[in-house]
């Protein structure tokens, strides 16, 4: 069966965007594997990796949009791979949130500093101790 050029070419960006999309992919799927161990120090190298798997596939698909287009299979995955980040953006956030709650009850910040002025501009210091600059 003969295919067109257009065909070829095709056919050529699908297997050129399939390995970075792949390393995407994959990449979240290690880092939501890392979140749920909760290991701190892999959630670190996954999030590092995805990163630069998310720029390279990034790169290719925009060259490859340059030049005649994605293939729409291609795209819907990509764009399924930027609402998965997106939900783990979000879902850290939360946790983040909610560890800095647990903080702030099991540890109070102290109170704040008195203020440097009154509001009649006098120091806090010298406010009811009785000195005087006159001699």
């Amino acid at each position: 069966m003969i295919t067109s050029y257009d065909e070829r070419r095709t056919l050529q960006q699908a297997a050129a965007l399939e390995g970075p999309l792949a390393a995407v992919e994959v990449g979240l799927h290690a880092l939501s594997m890392a979140l749920h161990r909760q290991d701190a120090p892999a959630v670190e190298r996954m999030a590092a990796e995805l990163h630069t798997a998310l720029a390279t596939a990034v790169d290719h698909f925009g060259r490859a949009a340059r030049s005649g287009g994605v293939p729409p299979s291609l795209r819907r995955r990509l764009a399924l791979a930027g609402g998965q980040v997106a939900a783990q953006r979000e879902a850290l956030a939360r946790a983040t949130a909610s560890l800095d709650r647990a903080i702030d009850v099991l540890l109070p910040r102290l109170p704040a500093q008195p203020a440097l002025y009154s509001a009649g501009g006098n120091t806090s210091r010298s406010m009811g101790q009785g000195g005087s600059l006159l001699a």
